[in-house]
């Protein structure tokens, strides 16, 4: 019998169009995705690392400060760089992806949060994704950070995980643990007949998870909460410990 090995994503699409404003002061005149941690904008850290991972072609889209953000990723040779224009109106995760999905094609993509940050571990995350990455029977699946172990991240959670990897929400007043690390392998099937206009990833995560198809697996490496200024000297200080 031939084993079919799933085909590997080679295109992502990558958030960058949020207001940031539990950032502020600092994002007053910078967009979030161009500040720096550890000597290098937080967009430039993940658009490295998916070009690391094959990644040819990053679906960029822009919002806030737009022309700062355009401007910035445009200089980069790899990966390709195509910008999803929001300059008119934001429309959060889900409605940015569902406007990108002409420029990302047919097939399977990475979606990268731009402000996701991590200290990698002996695997690469988006090795992980894609090896454990299976459209029969998954319709996304996120990359998760367990609660306990995240850097900066005073959160209660967001999904329970079975053995098999299928996730669920947490319940009510219930502490969880997993995060999600804002990272994920989505077929665009999973945005068939989604909400027109402005709406969250969350409204297709529940979704499938009504379906059966929300999966997700544990990140290798440390995750780093980067969502307010105070945050990045965690992170910082986190990551100059590891490389100690």
């Amino acid at each position: 019998m031939t084993v079919t090995t799933p085909k590997r994503p080679t295109v992502a699409m990558v958030l960058a169009a949020g207001i940031g404003k539990r950032m502020r002061p600092l994002t007053a005149t910078t967009p979030k995705p161009l500040i720096e941690v550890a000597g290098k904008s937080l967009v430039d850290h993940g658009l490295d690392r998916l070009a690391a991972a094959g990644v040819t072609k990053a679906v960029v889209n822009v919002h806030y400060l737009a022309d700062l953000v355009e401007v910035h990723v445009c200089k980069r040779s790899r990966p390709e760089i195509v910008i999803s224009d929001e300059r008119e109106k934001l429309l959060e995760t889900g409605g940015g992806i569902a406007k990108a999905l002409p420029l990302l094609g047919n097939e399977p993509f990475f979606v990268y949060n731009s402000d996701s940050f991590w200290i990698e571990g002996v695997a690469s995350n988006f090795d992980i994704l894609a090896d454990f990455w299976d459209p029969a029977r998954m319709d996304m699946l996120l990359l998760l950070s367990p609660t306990v172990t995240a850097v900066g991240y005073d959160g209660t959670g967001d999904f329970i995980m079975d053995p098999l990897g299928r996730l669920e929400r947490r319940l009510e007043r219930q502490v969880s643990p997993y995060v999600y690390a804002g990272v994920a392998i989505m077929s665009p099937t999973a945005f068939e007949a989604c909400p027109a206009g402005k709406f969250s990833l969350n409204v297709l995560f529940d979704r499938a998870i009504e379906s059966g198809r929300l999966y997700g697996v544990h990140m290798d490496g440390i995750w780093l909460h980067v969502g307010t200024p105070e945050a990045i000297r965690e992170a910082e200080d986190a990551i100059r410990h590891s490389a100690a």
